[in-house]
């Protein structure tokens, strides 16, 4: 089975009232992990990657893994560039074998953002691409998109139909509470997203596919495992997970994962390595590393997005 486009995938879920993952890749273990979760709930997959896991791992290697992954599950699996800064990385990663390119906009005007938006869905459509755009800006730290809180702004419901309209985008990320890095909401606080915002986007573009990044939830007990082995993780939370299941049954279609699976990994890597200190086999820490990205995974599918069995 070839890449996949996210078109059908993002019509079903959006009909059957769930969300597919959109998990971040940067290594072999990372998506060997990802993909046997999918593969044994039989889930519809998006692999994505980000600027810097390009530059970490480099685009021709990551092709390859995920060409694998795609040979070793015969799984329905997407190939998506997470937060395009410019036309030239999105038309890079359209050449070089994506299915599916995002083009990160929301820094600029709404005029600018168009212009920019509408340059790329030219270029991608005509090679058979979809594109994802962005409105409104989300804070926090992810790779290089770095965002004060006091920067960040919802989106505005009333400026969507005619960004999709004049853009021609397949997929729109929108801003409604959530912020991209691990630690979102400082612990005795209540975390609230904008439902009323995502509510009026729905009302307005009807059937058409909403994105979440910066969704990641934090799971304690992670936090705990990395801080219990050396680390030094504070303690705030992210995004309830059962929000996002609600996100999930409305017109959210793909839910951005990337923080949860570091934590995972970087705990159980630490507490091999404090357990074992005389292994120096990186197939000795990296096996529970890649389990606990499987486990990781399979939670999110089963648990938040819902999209077990839709493969």
């Amino acid at each position: 089975m070839p890449l996949v486009t996210t078109a059908e995938m993002f019509k079903k879920a959006y009909e059957g009232g769930y969300a597919v993952g959109a998990f971040n890749v940067n290594n072999m273990e990372i998506i060997q992990g990802i993909t046997e979760a999918a593969m044994e709930e039989r889930a519809p997959l998006i692999l994505q990657v980000s600027a810097g896991a390009r530059k970490y791992a480099k685009h021709v290697y990551l092709i390859k893994l995920v060409e694998a992954a795609i040979a070793d599950t015969d799984l329905p699996i997407a190939l998506h560039l997470d937060h395009g800064a410019d036309f030239d990385i999105c038309k890079a990663c359209v050449d070089g074998g994506f299915s599916s390119v995002m083009i990160d906009g929301s820094k600029y005007s709404f005029e600018e953002n168009i212009a920019l938006t509408k340059k790329v869905v030219e270029y991608a459509h005509a090679h058979g691409v979809v594109v994802e755009g962005e409105l409104g800006t989300l804070a926090g730290i992810e790779d290089d998109v770095k965002v004060s809180s006091g920067d960040a702004m919802f989106t505005r419901p009333e400026e969507v139909e005619e960004f999709v309209s004049r853009t021609g985008v397949d997929s729109l990320a929108i801003a409604i509470g959530t912020s991209h890095g691990a630690f979102k909401f400082k612990p005795g606080t209540k975390p609230m997203l904008r439902f009323d915002i995502l509510e009026d986007i729905g009302r307005r573009l009807p059937g058409f596919p909403i994105v979440l990044h910066g969704a990641s939830s934090v799971p304690q007990e992670f936090v705990a495992e990395v801080n219990r082995y050396g680390g030094a993780m504070p303690g705030a939370i992210g995004v309830p997970e059962e929000l996002l299941r609600q996100a999930a049954g409305m017109a959210v279609c793909k839910i951005n994962i990337d923080s949860d699976l570091r934590l995972a990994m970087t705990a159980a890597v630490r507490k091999h390595l404090q357990e074992h200190p005389a292994d120096f086999d990186p197939r000795q820490y990296l096996t529970p590393a890649r389990t606990a990205i499987k486990e990781m995974v399979r939670h999110k599918i089963v648990d938040v997005l819902g999209c077990a069995g839709k493969a």
